[in-house]
C-alpha cells in the first residue's frame, strides 16, 4: 500500500542534495490499490516479509534454547511431507473424477451416435456440459469468486508482496477443486494445471497458518510459522507441488516455483520444494498402479497427461535442424498473438462481470452452449477414414478414448477430428504426440482442431470458473506442430507426433515464456531425453521471437488484473530519478511514548500501514529517527490495554505484560480492526511507549540514492516499508516511507509526464522495424 509520504519539499538548501525533480509540491500517491482477485474487484494489501527487530523480538529469540531450533527445523521438513501428500492425494481424486465424468459422458453419446439418435446425443452431450459448466460458475461466483482462473497470477502477486483477500483461503481450495473438476469436465478447453498450482499453495497457506483457536490447533511447534515469510516459502513449495502433482514431474515442478512463481529463492528453499515434489511423486507412482489393475472406474489409461506416450527412439540430422527452427519461430509469433488476444478478450470479460453475477455466469453459459455445438458439429465437416489394417487398437473404438472414434462413420471407418474431440484434453493430447500414427489424421482435421482450440482456449480462460492454461496450449501447440509436420511430409526425418511435441512446446515458449521449466516438463512428460536438444532449440527460439512482442501471459493477466507487482529489473527512465522524486504526502509520525488519543486517531483517520517513531535528542535542535512500528502492533497494544498514567519508559514491564503470540501474523482472513477496539475517555488521555515494540533498524536510503538503486534493494530483501531520511541532518528525520505503489509506473509517470515523451522517444528509436509492424 501506498502508506506514507514526504512532507513538501523545500527549495532552501545546498543544490547538490536537491533531487533531479523535486521542485514540485508532492501529491498523495492515486495509483490503484485495488485488483481484480479471481473475478471480483478487491482492495489488496502487502506483506511483511521483513523482520520487526524490535526489543520484544529479540528477547523472545535469545529465550529460545536448542530443542526450539530443531523444533522450528523439523515442523518445517513435516509440513512439506503434508503438503506433497495433500496435494498428491487432491492431484490423483481431480483425475479420477474428471475421467469418471467426462468418461460416463463420452461413452453415453458414443452409443447414442451409434444407434444413430445423433440429435439426442447432441442434446445430452450439450446439457451435460452447460450443466457441469453453470454448476463450476455458480459455486464460483457465490462461494469464492477467487477461485476463478487458473490462480497462478494472483500466488505469483502473493510471492511477490501482494496479498489479495481470499485467494488462499480454505473456500477458495474447496471451490478450486470441486469448480475445476466440473469445468474441465464439460468440455471447456480449459486445463487443471493451474488449478493445482493454486490448490497446491492454498494447501500450504492452510499448513502455515501456525495453528487455530477455532479448533483447537494451538500446539506450540506451530506458533514458528505465524510469520509471512514461513507461509511464503511454504506456499512456494505448494506451488511446484501443484505442477509436479498435475504433470507427475518432480523436477519440471521445482524448476517452475523458480523460474515462474518465486521472487525470492536461496537453497534452502530449494531442497524443501524438492522433498515435496518428490512426495507428490512417490504417493502418485503407487496410487497409479492400484489404477492400473482396473479399480478405478473408467480412470486407468487416461489422466495425469500423457506418460511414455513418445518412448521411441528418436534419430534426426542437420537437415531437420531448419524446420525445428520455424516451428520455433512459429510459436513465438503465434504465442504472442495468443497472449494479445487473451488480454483484450479479458478486458471485455471483466467489463461484463462488473455488471453483477448474473452476467458473469450468463458469459459461461454462453461459452458452453457454443462450445458444445462447436465440438459436436465440426466432425461433421471432415470425411471419414478406412481403418487402418495394423491400428495398434480396435478400429472404430468403442467406449471411453481411443484413437479410432467411429462418430458418424460407416462400419470400418472413423472419424479423426472426433478421435480428438470426443476425448478428455490429456487423452487428446496422447493421441497427437503418439507414434507410428502418420496416416492417421488429415491435413484439414489438424488445421480445424488448431483453429478450434486457438479459439475456444481465449474464450474459455476468462468465465467465472477455475480454469488453467497449460493445457490448452499443449494441446493447440501439438495441432500446428503435426499440421506442419504433415506439410514436411517424408521430407523429413521427423515423425508427425514428434513435430507435435515440438510444437506444444514451441507455443509454450512462445506463450509463457519459460525456457528451463518447461524443457524439464516436457521431458518429464514424453519420457524420452533423446528430445532434450530441439526442445530447447524451440524454447530458446521461440521465447525470442515472442519477447520481441510482448510479455508472458501471466504477467500481462497480472498487469490487466491491477497487480503492483515488482519487476526484476528497473525501468531506464527510473535512474534520472531520486526516491525523493517520488514519494507522496501526508507523512504520518509516532512519538517513543505517544497518547492513545493521539495513535486511535492516526489509526482512524489514515489507512497507513506504518509509522516512523521519533524521540526528542538533548543533543539535537530536531527530533532523531528511533524506528517504524507496524500498524497491526499499534492496534495488538491497543486490545492489551497496558496503558501508563504518566509518560514514562515502559522497560522490563513490557516482557511480562504481552508474549509473542501477541504480536504473531494472524491467520487467513483473521485480522484486528481499530473500530473494533472500544476505549473510555480515561484511557485515551493514558500513553504507551512504543519503545520496545518498534522495528529500531528499519531499512533506509538517502533522499538523493537513484529510484532504480531503491527498487533493487525493496524488491531483492522483499520489504514493505523503506524509510527515506534527509541528506541534511538538520531537517526532519523522515523525508517519507517508499512502498511499492511507489515504484508504480503509473504513480511515477503520472508524477513526471515528461517522463513519457521521452521513454516514448526511446523505443521509437530502439525498435523501428517493430513499430512499423504495428
Amino acid at each position: 500500500m501506498s502508506e506514507d509520504a514526504p512532507p513538501f519539499q523545500t527549495q532552501d538548501h545546498d543544490s547538490l542534495t536537491i533531487p533531479l525533480l523535486s521542485h514540485q509540491q508532492r501529491s498523495i500517491n492515486s495509483t490503484s490499490q485495488v485488483a481484480i482477485v479471481g473475478a471480483n474487484v478487491c482492495p489488496i494489501e502487502s506483506l511483511d516479509y521483513e523482520i520487526a527487530e524490535n526489543d520484544f523480538f529479540k528477547q523472545d529469540w535469545r529465550a529460545r534454547g536448542k530443542v526450539q531450533i530443531f523444533q522450528y527445523i523439523f515442523m518445517k521438513w513435516l509440513l512439506c511431507f503434508l503438503i506433497g501428500g495433500f496435494v498428491s492425494l487432491v492431484g490423483f481424486f481431480n483425475n479420477l473424477a474428471v475421467e469418471n465424468i467426462a468418461g460416463v459422458k463420452f461413452v453415453i453419446t458414443s452409443n447414442m451416435m451409434l444407434a444413430q439418435s445423433y440429435w439426442m446425443a447432441f442434446l445430452v452431450f450439450s446439457l451435460s456440459n452447460l450443466a457441469l459448466t453453470l454448476f463450476a460458475a455458480i459455486i464460483t461466483a457465490f462461494i469464492s469468486p477467487a477461485a476463478a482462473g487458473s490462480g497462478i497470477p494472483e500466488v505469483k502477486a502473493y510471492l511477490n508482496g501482494v496479498d489479495a483477500p481470499g485467494i488462499l483461503s480454505i473456500r477458495t481450495l474447496i471451490v478450486k477443486i470441486v469448480g475445476s473438476i466440473a469445468a474441465v469436465s464439460s468440455s471447456l478447453l480449459v486445463g487443471k494445471a493451474g488449478p493445482m498450482v493454486h490448490t497446491g499453495s492454498c494447501i500450504a497457506a492452510l499448513f502455515g497458518q501456525g495453528g487455530s483457536r477455532r479448533y483447537g490447533l494451538t500446539w506450540k511447534w506451530l506458533r514458528f510459522f505465524k510469520n509471512d515469510r514461513d507461509r511464503r516459502d511454504l506456499v512456494t513449495c505448494g506451488s511446484a507441488a501443484g505442477i509436479a502433482a498435475a504433470f507427475r514431474a518432480p523436477v519440471g515442478g521445482v524448476l517452475f516455483a523458480l523460474e515462474e512463481m518465486a521472487s525470492w529463492w536461496r537453497s534452502a528453499l530449494l531442497w524443501r520444494a524438492f522433498f515435496t515434489t518428490a512426495v507428490v511423486a512417490i504417493i502418485l507412482r503407487a496410487l497409479i498402479d492400484v489404477c492400473l489393475s482396473g479399480k478405478c472406474g473408467l480412470f486407468g489409461k487416461g489422466g495425469l497427461i500423457m506418460f511414455d506416450v513418445y518412448s521411441a527412439n528418436v534419430s534426426y540430422h542437420l537437415a531437420d535442424v531448419p524446420p525445428v527452427l520455424a516451428l520455433g519461430v512459429i510459436g513465438g509469433i503465434l504465442g504472442s498473438f495468443y497472449n494479445f488476444l487473451l488480454v483484450k478478450v479479458l478486458k471485455v470479460y471483466n467489463l461484463v462481470n462488473e455488471k453483477g453475477t448474473f452476467y458473469k455466469i450468463f458469459i459461461a453459459c454462453t461459452i458452453s452452449i457454443f462450445t458444445s455445438c462447436l465440438l459436436f458439429g465440426l466432425p461433421w465437416l471432415v470425411s471419414c477414414q478406412s481403418c487402418p489394417s495394423d491400428a495398434s487398437e480396435d478400429c472404430p473404438t468403442i467406449g471411453r478414448s481411443g484413437n479410432y472414434k467411429k462418430f458418424q462413420c460407416p462400419p470400418g471407418h472413423y472419424n479423426d477430428l472426433a478421435s480428438l474431440i470426443f476425448n478428455t484434453n490429456d487423452d487428446a493430447i496422447r493421441n497427437l504426440f503418439s507414434k507410428n500414427t502418420d496416416s492417421e489424421f488429415q491435413l484439414s482435421t489438424m488445421l480445424i482442431f488448431f483453429v478450434t482450440c486457438f479459439t475456444l482456449s481465449i474464450f474459455s480462460y476468462g468465465i467465472v470458473a477455475p480454469a488453467g492454461l497449460f493445457v490448452p496450449v499443449i494441446v493447440t501447440g501439438a495441432s500446428y506442430g503435426r499440421f506442419i509436420g504433415m506439410l514436411i511430409g517424408s521430407s523429413g526425418n521427423l515423425s508427425h507426433g514428434l513435430y507435435a511435441v515440438l510444437g506444444a512446446a514451441s507455443f509454450l515458449g512462445g506463450s509463457m515464456r519459460m525456457t528451463v521449466s518447461l524443457c524439464v516438463i516436457i521431458l518429464e512428460l514424453t519420457n524420452n531425453l533423446l528430445l532434450l536438444p530441439l526442445i530447447m532449440v524451440v524454447l530458446l527460439v521461440s521465447k525470442t521471437v515472442a519477447d520481441a512482442f510482448n510479455g508472458n501471459v501471466y504477467d500481462l493477466i497480472m498487469k490487466g488484473k491491477g497487480f503492483p507487482y515488482l519487476e526484476t529489473h528497473a525501468e531506464p527512465y527510473m535512474r534520472q530519478l531520486t526516491v525523493a522524486d517520488v514519494v507522496s504526502g501526508p507523512l504520518q509520525l509516532c512519538h517513543g511514548i505517544e497518547k492513545v488519543g493521539n495513535i486511535v486517531h492516526i489509526l482512524k483517520t489514515t489507512m497507513h500501514h506504518g509509522f516512523p517513531v521519533i524521540d526528542e535528542s538533548p543533543d539535537s535542535e530536531s527530533p532523531v529517527l528511533y524506528g517504524l512500528i507496524l500498524r497491526a502492533h499499534l492496534i495488538a497494544l491497543l486490545k492489551k490495554k497496558a496503558f501508563l498514567c504518566t509518560p514514562v519508559l515502559l522497560g522490563a514491564d513490557a516482557f511480562r505484560h504481552f508474549s509473542s503470540d501477541d504480536f504473531a501474523k494472524k491467520g487467513l482472513g483473521n485480522v484486528d480492526k481499530i473500530e473494533d477496539i472500544e476505549l473510555t475517555d480515561e484511557e485515551m488521555e493514558m500513553f504507551l511507549d512504543l519503545h520496545p515494540f518498534t522495528n529500531a533498524s528499519p531499512y533506509t536510503v538517502v533522499e538523493t540514492m537513484s529510484l532504480a538503486k531503491a527498487l533493487i534493494l525493496f524488491r531483492e530483501v522483499g520489504l514493505r516499508h523503506l524509510l527515506v531520511i534527509p541528506k541534511i541532518s538538520s531537517r526532519a528525520p523522515v523525508v517519507g516511507i517508499l512502498t511499492r505503489h511507489d515504484f508504480m509506473p503509473e504513480h511515477i509517470l503520472g508524477l513526471h509526464p515528461s517522463l513519457v515523451r521521452s521513454r516514448w522517444k526511446r523505443l521509437r528509436f530502439q525498435f523501428p522495424r517493430l513499430l512499423k509492424i504495428f
